[in-house]
């Protein structure tokens, strides 16, 4: 069985697919870019600022599943250029810490929208348990 996740406080997807998918103790979500979900347009700055954003989208994703970022077990993170590696790097770091996720960086030739980043989860469903 599966859940479908929805939420108002990301972008909306912008394709045939949902935002995550509840499955037994498990959320997939499908991969963030740098949208500012009240505008639909990139959020100013650098690669660091989308980070950001991408992480902020996926953390109220994660909220809408009934989880949070400190649940999650693997990202997998696009880069349209490997170079932004070191920035993306700090800017994510700060999101996870000590409590880092297993992750995979991938240089794409092209992401949605032109995006420079995409980034999508692999998260644990709280219960009453955690």
């Amino acid at each position: 069985m599966k859940k479908i996740v929805q939420t108002k406080n990301a972008p909306q997807a912008i394709g045939p697919y949902s935002q995550a998918i509840v499955t037994g103790n498990f959320i997939f979500t499908s991969g963030q870019i740098p949208l500012d979900p009240r505008t639909g347009e990139f959020v100013e700055g650098g690669i660091a600022e989308q980070t950001e954003q991408v992480l902020r989208n996926l953390s109220a994703v994660l909220e809408a599943a009934g989880s949070d970022l400190s649940r999650a077990v693997k990202t997998t993170v696009f880069l349209a250029d490997i170079n932004d590696f070191a920035q993306m790097n700090a800017a994510y770091g700060k999101f996870f810490g000590e409590n880092a996720p297993a992750r995979s960086t991938i240089q794409a030739a092209r992401l949605p929208r032109d995006a420079r980043v995409e980034i999508e989860v692999v998260a644990l469903v709280k219960n009453d348990k955690s």
